[in-house]
Parts: structure tokens; C-alpha cells; sequence
């Protein structure tokens, strides 16, 4: 059985009844909000779609962007949009780092090298991830 996505980490931000704390990252879904469509069992405390899903309702707490990853097989991706200003680069990119999931960062990070290079010639990717990460 796999790792559940949060593992024993108390002070992540999840919440305790999280499916992330039961399950692995693609085995749960993650909605924007609680819609009628994935109920409160009262039974277990959880979320659920119709078929069995768990759902995950706290997109932010959990690092996750809301998508079907259970339920429609949703790829595990995100999109990083840097800011225009180049002086907001480093305090968006700490929000987002921090804010993310671990199974993210790889790709986070590679987005954000190869945009910085982009659009901020000036800017030295290196120096802005440390300076993000610190």
C-alpha cells in the first residue's frame, strides 16, 4: 500500500481528517470547496463522490490544485504564472514553494528557472530560489 501524501506530519497544514492524511497523492480528488456533489459522511468524517472517491475540499491547505485525481485520473501538474514585476518574483515564488505540495516542487522549480531566464534576463534564477527558499 502506498505512502499516504501527508505522513505523520502534525503540523501540516491538511486537516486531520484529510484524505491526504490516508491516502496517497492520485488517490483522492480536490475540490475548491464542498459542493453537493461530494457529501459529509457523518459515519467517518470524510468526504466522498458518488463512487467511493474521497475528496479533499481545502485545495490551499492541502498544496494540491483542485482536479479529479481519483475519479477522472487528472495529471498531477500545475502551471506557475511569474508576476510581471520582477522586484515580486521572490515573494511569489516563496508563497507558491511553501504553499505547494512536495510531489510539485520538482516541476515548480524547473518552471520557475526557465521563466525567470525568460522574461527576466537580469535576474539570476539561481540567487531567486535561494532567496525564495530561505
Amino acid at each position: 500500500m502506498p505512502e499516504p501524501f501527508v505522513n505523520g506530519d502534525v503540523h501540516h497544514r491538511a486537516c486531520g481528517i484529510c484524505p491526504s492524511r490516508f491516502h496517497a497523492v492520485g488517490e483522492f480528488d480536490v475540490f475548491e470547496r464542498p459542493t453537493p456533489e461530494c457529501p459529509f459522511n457523518k459515519a467517518d468524517g470524510h468526504r466522498y463522490l458518488s463512487d467511493g472517491t474521497p475528496v479533499c475540499v481545502h485545495p490551499e491547505k492541502v498544496g494540491l490544485p483542485a482536479k479529479r485525481y481519483k475519479s477522472e485520473g487528472a495529471p498531477l501538474t500545475v502551471e506557475l504564472q511569474l508576476p510581471p514585476d520582477p522586484s515580486a518574483v521572490v515573494p511569489y515564488l516563496h508563497d507558491v514553494l511553501y504553499g505547494a505540495a512536495p510531489v510539485l516542487l520538482d516541476d515548480l522549480i524547473s518552471q520557475a528557472q526557465q521563466q525567470i531566464r525568460q522574461r527576466f534576463p537580469e535576474l539570476d534564477p539561481l540567487t531567486v530560489m535561494r532567496q525564495a527558499l530561505s
